[in-house]
């Protein structure tokens, strides 16, 4: 096969690299590179689908921010992010600014300011898939064997090379030329979980809000719905729209939202405010696979913090149906991690979430101080990956259990705190109750409904009024120094 040389690939025409110090025209000259780059790609993409393959091959790259530092002089040590540990060039390939804008003006800006230098915005070598470039058009990439030629020949198509989470897992090497991560994902990881977050989802990714709430339950969703179309009915809610499953948006507290005919895997709710300050709402289903595929790909996006607000098991014979535990450490037998976050690492409990979680509890139960231990526990709680655990040889899952001083038992909460622990995502969890197995308690069908009805209203309202806490904290105090190692990405 003749080699192909640079005559052979068409690239194109794009701006020399830039410095910037404002860092507005910083992410406005990353717009402009992007959509050079996808515009190219969707027009040649589409000319080859009518008119056969073309001569060579049609490639664009990803757009980057690049610094570089000489200086060791230190910045406020009282922020986790914002700043480089040390002297050296740093890059990030960038992708879909205009939807990470707000994200990238922000982190741009205390780079700038922290340690007085411009930021670089150029074309990086990093080539963008086509299947990645033509995902936010109406576009629609053949499988492999569909077209006349492997697509490949043609197209760059998503490498793993470049797709994966060697930054956040703190295995990343760095460049040839030394050069360290500025991001903790590349574009090309980005891309990759927007894709994803669509599909599983059914929601588009820049409807997700900065606050995330998680559950395992459907009831949840019902009472999300009202409580939005209150909020929607509330002129000084400051919530300004609700988004359902199929991108189905409405403004109006009447708004009509039509059934969903096929649910997806993992349906996600928003209630929008300005600036991606509302809150989200994911019903992950049950199982510590599937919390690890949702916070594996919202984790891109940033939020500001997630909370599982879910059904747990109660271990105690103290504690009642309808009791609330707030999780201060977690047992963690659900497998799905330790391969990415080995066992032996611990997932500290987080300041400014369990605060937040705590005062919104006395505030819808109207309990405060030694009382309010009558109807929430703190400790640890426990996730494993076997629904049906209570029908094993209990000596052997009881006596661990007894062991770790266990208060509840779930299958999610511990993959979502300790993703939210590797990704530098504030987390917390809040369960509520629903069954009592080593006491005899089952989670039986006559029991279920009295508690759902009761309960699951309560226990949202505490999710909500927690988020909308941590919403008007400023966000240098939210994302805790805990969350980040010896050696961290600038960017949060």
């Amino acid at each position: 096969m003749p080699q192909i040389t640079a005559a052979d690939i068409q690239t194109p025409d794009h701006p020399a690299p830039q410095g910037f110090r404002d860092p507005a025209a910083a992410v406005d000259r990353l717009m402009l590179l992007y959509r050079q780059a996808a515009d190219f790609l969707q027009v040649h993409f589409q000319a080859t689908m009518r008119e056969g393959r073309p001569q060579g091959r049609i490639r664009a790259f990803y757009p980057e921010i690049r610094l570089t530092t000489s200086s060791f002089a230190k910045v406020d040590s009282r922020l986790s992010f914002g700043h480089v540990s040390a002297p050296g060039t740093h890059a990030a390939t960038i992708t879909r600014p205009d939807l990470f804008r707000n994200y990238l003006t922000q982190q741009i800006r205390l780079l700038i300011e922290n340690h007085d230098v411009e930021v670089v915005i150029g074309v990086s070598d990093t080539p963008m898939p086509v299947h990645f470039a033509v995902a936010s058009s109406a576009v629609t990439i053949p499988q492999e064997g569909a077209a006349d030629f492997p697509l490949r020949d043609v197209f760059d198509v998503p490498d793993l090379a470049t797709t994966n989470d060697d930054i956040v897992n703190g295995t990343h090497a760095p460049g040839a030329d030394g050069t360290e991560p500025l991001a903790p994902f590349t574009a090309q990881r980005v891309d990759y979980s927007l894709a994803r977050l669509a599909h599983y989802t059914a929601t588009d990714p820049e409807h997700f809000q900065n606050h995330v709430l998680f559950t395992n339950y459907q009831f949840y969703v019902s009472e999300f719905e009202t409580f939005a179309r209150n909020a929607l009915a509330d002129p000084d809610s400051g919530y300004t729209s609700f988004v359902s499953t199929g991108n189905v948006e409405i403004t109006e507290p009447l708004g009509d939202i039509p059934a969903t005919l096929k649910m997806p895997q993992m349906p996600a709710y928003h209630l929008k405010r300005p600036g991606n300050m509302g809150i989200t709402l994911v019903n992950i289903g049950v199982g510590p696979s599937n919390a690890k595929t949702a916070t594996d790909h919202i984790a891109v996006l940033r939020p500001h913090a997630w909370v599982m607000v879910g059904h747990c098991a109660g271990l105690r014979n103290s504690q009642s149906l309808g009791d609330f535990v707030l999780a201060h450490a977690y047992l963690r037998e659900d497998k799905v991690l330790d391969d990415d976050l080995p066992v032996w690492v611990p997932i500290p409990a987080l300041a400014e979430i369990q605060i937040a979680l705590e005062e919104a509890v006395a505030e819808e139960t109207r309990l405060k101080g030694y009382d309010l231990k009558r109807i929430m526990r703190t400790g640890t709680v426990a996730s494993l990956d076997n629904r049906n655990w209570e029908l094993r040889d209990q000596r052997g899952p009881v006596h661990r259990l007894s062991q770790s001083r266990a208060v509840a038992l779930d299958m999610e909460s511990a993959t979502i705190a300790a993703n939210g622990f590797r990704f530098r995502v504030p987390y917390g969890t809040l369960l509520c109750v629903s069954d009592k197995p080593l006491h005899g308690e089952l989670k039986l069908p006559g029991m279920a409904s009295d508690f759902y009805k009761t309960q699951v209203a309560r226990h949202l309202m505490i999710g909500i009024r927690a988020m909308e806490r941590l919403r008007d904290m400023p966000l240098e105090r939210i994302h805790s120094r805990k969350l980040r190692s010896f050696d961290e990405t600038a960017f949060l």
